[in-house]
């Protein structure tokens, strides 16, 4: 082949890189952050934590925004919090275009509404008992005439119902709601992972945490159905993020200095 004519072919695949690489820069884009922003949906409560995320008086705190504002700007885009009351709101809205990429715990109902990337975090599920309380275990808290609060439509919520025969399982719209009612004596228990019971336990004298455990909840990063790229782009910027520190300093940002990071 002529050098010439050699040139010419070698030009035009560098020109066909050059057109395909932003096309595929720009698909991208378009499926994950299809407003010009990455839209992080959160869930807000007093709690904080690895899934919660809680309101500051300038904006939001949390592991989630934190991971939100380091995904958006290896993007390139503005990053927007979407905020929710919780994971149930969160899941129910996979499917109406309000959001781009959540955190938030995993079941197999929710893996039939969004795509899941890489777990970051495991917690045991169990309760805190209120004030003054005779239930010492699983066996005394699951009797008749016991009332028992989760957050409304959560994999810890649906754990619970499974779990307890007798008991009955309300679900409520807010943590902050369950809160109070617990304070004040209203519910006799309160379903949720364990380290989050425990900081209730600190700031409510009297309620006590059950040792036991019924349920591991996992949290991962999710994205809408049909969003293949996303995922992809998604799980990479996870496992980066626990190889390269960005995990631990969101951790280490909100609280969790002393909690492992935990995966599959």
């Amino acid at each position: 082949m002529p050098t010439s004519v050699l040139k010419s072919v070698l030009a035009g695949l560098i020109l066909a890189a050059a057109v395909v690489m932003p096309a595929l820069g720009d698909g991208l884009k378009d499926e994950i952050a299809p407003t010009g922003k990455l839209r992080v949906a959160i869930a807000i409560s007093l709690a904080g934590g690895a899934f919660w995320s809680t309101k500051t008086g300038d904006g939001y705190a949390g592991v989630p925004v934190d991971l939100g504002r380091e995904m958006a700007g290896q993007l390139g885009v503005p990053v927007e919090y979407v905020v929710y009351q919780n994971s149930g709101q969160i899941t129910d809205a996979a499917s109406n275009g309000n959001w781009d990429v959540t955190w938030l715990p995993k079941d197999p109902e929710r893996e039939s509404r969004m795509m899941f990337g890489p777990i970051y975090e495991v917690a045991d599920a169990t309760y805190i008992v209120k004030s003054g309380s005779n239930v010492t275990n699983f066996a005394t808290l699951d009797q008749v005439g016991i009332k028992v609060a989760a957050v409304n439509a959560t994999t810890t919520m649906r754990g619970a119902a499974a779990h307890l025969k007798n008991a009955k399982v309300t679900g409520y719209q807010t943590y902050d709601e369950i809160f109070g009612l617990l304070s004040s004596g209203q519910i006799d228990a309160f379903a949720l992972s364990r380290d989050q019971l425990n900081k209730m336990a600190q700031k409510i004298p009297g309620t006590r945490v059950l040792d036991e455990t019924f349920k591991k909840t996992v949290t991962a990063v999710a994205v809408p159905l049909g969003h293949p790229q996303a995922l992809t782009f998604v799980t990479k910027f996870m496992n980066e993020a626990v190889t390269n520190g960005t995990l631990r300093k969101a951790y280490d940002s909100n609280g969790l200095k002393d909690a492992p990071i935990r995966t599959e």
